[in-house]
């Protein structure tokens, strides 16, 4: 094994072992496809073996591939604990915050960190999508995030330590001219039979593309074909004014001229908002975002389901588990 072997060959490997998949291992990993197989090919000939198996129907591990497994994992823990600490060292350091979108949950809780913690330099970021956000924090380019943690993937998630914060309500934005856009809310069943924006395609908000398709299943709602990331306000506003599009959104959701959003109703579908940061971070930037969205959840009732709401069983599990306390 090579001393000097690079952790990003490692990161390859790992994705690809996991995932048995390379297009799912380079989407995880944001690089393509073709920068993937080529680390994979640079690692395996430093090694001086063949990690994979490859056909035209399937990827799995060598006896060797199985072997370098647990190790390379055990060296890819200890390479973020290092980068880390050393990004930790200078605690007078601007914490960098993605909070999706100027409206929302995350903006509320950054306005209120940065009041209650002055001293603190918070930069916000307006990354679309936990799961993009995820592999920035996972790289050390990003501190903290906000957004629905039970639809990562388990490995990314191993490596974050998150804290629920909220339950936003779902709604669904509306053109004005649209049959239901007269309504004050709109009964799930009324969606029957309708095609809805849900970021399909785009690998960064893959967390929200999976809750929305556990929400449609059997109610007669279809996703919209994939279409590639839309990136700023400005192009989504144009965007989905020019395809005509409705689509799956939170109550909490920027202000799109010519159209309207209705909460979602009977059930209350629930998007579940958790504060996510890099595990073993320790910056006073993440302590502040703790204690207020721990307060706001607690005075604003965040955390308090209707009883006719809906919810997967797996977000329920992450949410429950993780409950927050005031004064943490």
């Amino acid at each position: 094994m090579p001393h000097d072997t690079d952790p990003r060959l490692l990161r390859a490997f790992v994705a690809t072992a996991e995932e048995l998949h390379f297009t799912r291992a380079a989407a995880r990993l944001f690089v393509a496809q073709q920068a993937l197989s080529r680390d994979i090919r640079r690692l395996e000939r430093e090694l001086g073996c063949e990690l994979f198996v490859r056909t035209t129907r399937a990827v799995s591990l060598t006896a060797d591939g199985a072997r370098l497994l647990p190790h390379a994992r055990r060296v890819l823990a200890a390479h973020d604990e290092l980068r880390a600490a050393w990004a930790d060292t200078g605690a007078a350091r601007p914490l960098l915050v993605d909070i999706s979108a100027p409206v929302g949950t995350g903006q509320r809780v950054l306005a209120a960190a940065r009041e209650q913690a002055p001293g603190v330099e918070f930069v916000a970021r307006y990354i679309s999508g936990l799961t993009g956000a995820a592999a920035e924090i996972i790289a050390g380019r990003l501190d903290v995030s906000f957004g629905r943690v039970a639809g990562l993937d388990p490995a990314v998630l191993a490596g974050l330590a998150h804290q629920p914060v909220r339950y936003e309500r779902m709604a669904v934005l509306l053109p004005e001219e649209h049959r239901l856009a007269g309504l004050a809310k709109v009964p799930l069943d009324a969606l029957a039979g309708e095609t809805l924006y849900v970021a399909a395609g785009n690998p960064a908000t893959a967390e929200w593309t999976d809750l929305a398709e556990r929400l449609f299943a059997g109610r007669g709602i279809r996703a919209a074909a994939p279409f590639p990331g839309i990136a700023g306000e400005e192009e989504f506003v144009r965007v989905v004014r020019k395809h005509g599009w409705s689509v799956l959104a939170s109550t909490e959701f920027m202000t799109v001229p010519g159209m309207v959003v209705r909460p979602l109703t009977a059930p209350v579908p629930l998007a579940p908002v958790s504060l996510v940061w890099r595990r073993g971070l320790t910056h006073p930037g993440v302590a502040a975002l703790c204690r207020v969205a721990a307060t706001a959840a607690a005075e604003h009732r965040w955390l308090e389901r209707p009883a006719d709401s809906w919810l997967p069983a797996t977000d329920m599990s992450l949410m429950v588990g993780n409950a927050p306390h005031v004064g943490r």
